[in-house]
């Protein structure tokens, strides 16, 4: 799945994203991503009942790690435009990403990795059909007290 995601074209990651985020509640997603958007890739509002929060989204179809650099960058984007942040990779945060996207004193950013997308697209049943299989096993040895004995 991770590898059909990392090869979509970019445009078409963040409407997959801004789906995503539409399936998980958020209002008014709208994606932004185009040359000169100034590091910011989409805007969304999520309501909480009485609340609701204008998110910033940033995008990256990544195989391998996001530094915590990318998180600077984004969170540069966001500052006094919006306190709430998410980023969304195909790939892995590095743990100093992890780190400066939790920093104290700095707006907040939470980070879904290509895993995580990935289980949201299963959950949400985005492009991802899930089936059960049964399997059944024999135990010879559960029928060796009805052999016929010679």
């Amino acid at each position: 799945m991770l590898s059909v995601l990392q090869a979509m074209p970019p445009d078409a990651f963040e409407r997959l994203a801004q789906r995503v985020l539409r399936e998980s509640g958020f209002i008014k997603v709208e994606v932004k991503g185009k040359s000169g958007d100034g590091g910011i890739d989409g805007i969304g509002v999520l309501r909480l009942k009485l609340l609701s929060f204008q998110v910033f989204f940033q995008c990256k179809r990544y195989k391998d790690s996001v530094s915590a650099g990318a998180i600077r960058d984004f969170r540069g984007a966001m500052v006094g435009r919006t306190d709430k942040g998410l980023f969304v990779t195909t790939g892995r945060f590095t743990p100093d990403a992890k780190r400066e996207a939790a920093r104290d004193g700095a707006p907040q950013i939470e980070l879904i990795d290509g895993e995580q997308l990935c289980d949201l697209l299963k959950t949400l049943n985005l492009g991802v059909k899930t089936e059960m299989v049964e399997q059944v096993n024999l135990v010879p040895e559960a029928f060796k007290e009805y052999e016929i004995s010679k």
